[in-house]
């Protein structure tokens, strides 16, 4: 067995009957599948077995990616890459339509989420992603506002994917055993969006400005921000006194859309 690198979070699920129910999670079959960190390949096995038509893996450690050629070298239309998931450049035409599955490292985690939410294409070439989370992220991810998790990561989110469905996996199916539990998260890209922000990185800039501190009222962000900061408040029904964390996904949208227009 190699020596599991804490660096790249390196807890592999090894509970069959849960990778069964990842693996499942869509009609793999002649489908074309991209696999984030698969590892020694545990959830891979699973995902042969229902017969895509292609599977593209990417996979950090050098020393895992010898393993996976070993053992799936010879399966037809795989492909084994071995790269960093943030460096990546996706080959939109050959992923079109592609469903996407990650036990995603912890501290990158929002990070590889971002990266497919601020795709410059969109709708984007996946039509499904199912991630793995630690659970304190996946809470952070799922938050809606007035909650003590919600923050710029659930904004991302709500505004590009619709969550369809999300459940708790125990640290007892994994190994080596971490110290907290994860979740699945399974998102659709909303094909038709409710804002014309033209520039996501608008959106992040705005979310950043607001929850770089959650705890200050919204009159100081929204100031340095707007010069007509009052009017603009108004035009929102935005309550100057309110924590960033009380606005909605909506409302950050909203501003984003003004933030476009003066800029």
């Amino acid at each position: 067995m190699l020596r599991l690198k804490k660096s790249l979070g390196q807890n592999f699920l090894s509970d069959n009957n849960v990778i069964k129910k990842i693996a499942s999670l869509d009609n793999l079959s002649s489908q074309t599948v991209l696999e984030i960190g698969p590892g020694s390949g545990n959830l891979t096995e699973f995902i042969i077995k229902k017969q895509p038509k292609k599977i593209i893996l990417i996979e950090k450690d050098q020393r895992f990616c010898k393993l996976l050629r070993e053992k799936f070298g010879h399966q037809k239309g795989l492909e084994i890459h071995n790269k960093d998931i943030l460096e990546y450049t996706f080959n939109e035409t050959s992923l079109k339509d592609s469903i996407v599955f990650g036990n995603l490292p912890y501290n990158i985690s929002t990070q590889i989420l971002a990266k497919f939410i601020s795709l410059k294409t969109w709708p984007p070439f996946f039509k499904k992603i199912i991630f793995m989370f630690q659970k304190e992220v996946a809470d952070r991810i799922l938050a809606t506002y007035n909650t003590k998790e919600y923050g710029r990561i659930s904004v991302l989110t709500n505004f590009r994917l619709e969550i369809i469905e999300n459940f708790k996996i125990s640290k007892n199916c994994f190994f080596p055993k971490p110290a907290v539990d994860s979740k699945i998260i399974v998102f659709k890209p909303k094909i038709k969006l409710n804002y014309k922000i033209h520039n996501i990185k608008n959106l992040e800039k705005i979310t950043n400005i607001f929850f770089s501190n959650k705890r200050k009222m919204i009159n100081k962000p929204l100031s340095k921000t707007f010069k007509e900061y009052k009017a603009i408040a108004k035009q929102l029904s935005l309550n100057l006194n309110s924590r960033p964390s009380e606005l909605s996904s909506d409302d950050y949208c909203r501003l984003t859309e003004i933030y476009e227009k003066f800029n």
